[in-house]
């Protein structure tokens, strides 16, 4: 008889950009959910920590150094995943920057960082692993986008660019897997308390930013992974393709 607490037991997760904030939460989250948890990110001191709290919770974890704009390299996270965890059910593509500005007087390296990572990084793990999953008959993969994928605002114009990238994306894969036992499922946050905003390099962008975060009260990062478990642990006709979670108090 299943845990109705656990599951996700007998699965196997692979999450990008797990080493802080809602990535860190969300593989914490599966991994109390009672699956395997993969975790990808470049910081591997904080790999390496989150992987020794698991651990201590009796979770099964693997740590993978993973920079998503390599291709390679998300070729040999998704293969060393289903290597040494023995599958992969779940990949959670959350790995992404805000480089918040203006378009006029922007540093195109932001834009290049943003795509490449938000964009290009997601397709990338996709492609690594969405054959194994069509071939398997069963897989989920959720895309971590923003409200940003959906409103277009003065400030954000490359950011949005990428978000609305990712949910056109996942839904033109969502229309091709879905008869084949694949699930796509697109997640928007709003306003999220993480250290994104410390990477904005345009000093009016950060402090509007910033100044936003102390009007409202955010989100927090579990608050995230409690919607991305709640996705995947669905049974398996039910298929949760989008959910918009923004916090209470956040308008727009």
């Amino acid at each position: 008889m299943s845990d109705p607490a656990r599951p996700l037991q007998g699965k196997v997760a692979l999450v990008t950009g797990a080493s802080s904030g809602i990535g860190a939460a969300t593989a914490e989250a599966l991994a109390a959910a009672g699956a395997a948890v993969a975790i990808g990110a470049r910081r591997r001191d904080r790999l390496d920590e989150l992987a020794g709290r698991f651990r201590g919770d009796g979770a099964t974890v693997l740590q993978l150094d993973l920079d998503v704009t390599d291709e390679q390299a998300c070729a040999d996270a998704v293969a060393r995943t289903r290597s040494e965890l023995g599958g992969l059910d779940v990949l959670v593509n959350n790995a992404g920057v805000m480089l918040l500005g203006t378009i006029v007087g922007a540093d195109p390296e932001d834009w290049r960082r943003m795509m490449s990572t938000n964009v290009l990084g997601l397709m990338y793990m996709t492609h690594a692993a969405i054959d194994g999953m069509v071939e398997q008959g069963a897989g989920d993969i959720v895309n971590v986008s923003s409200v940003a994928g959906r409103l277009a605002r003065k400030g954000a114009g490359v950011y949005n660019a990428s978000k609305w990238a990712v949910n056109a994306f996942s839904e033109s894969l969502r229309q091709e897997v879905t008869g084949r036992g694949v699930r796509i499922g697109l997640v928007e946050p709003g306003a999220v308390a993480t250290e994104l905003t410390d990477h904005i390099t345009q000093p009016e962008a950060k402090a509007a930013s910033k100044k936003m975060a102390t009007m409202i009260t955010p989100l927090q990062s579990e608050d995230i992974a409690r919607a991305v478990v709640y996705m995947v642990s669905q049974p398996r006709h039910v298929a949760v393709n989008e959910m918009l979670v923004r916090p209470t108090d956040q308008e727009r």
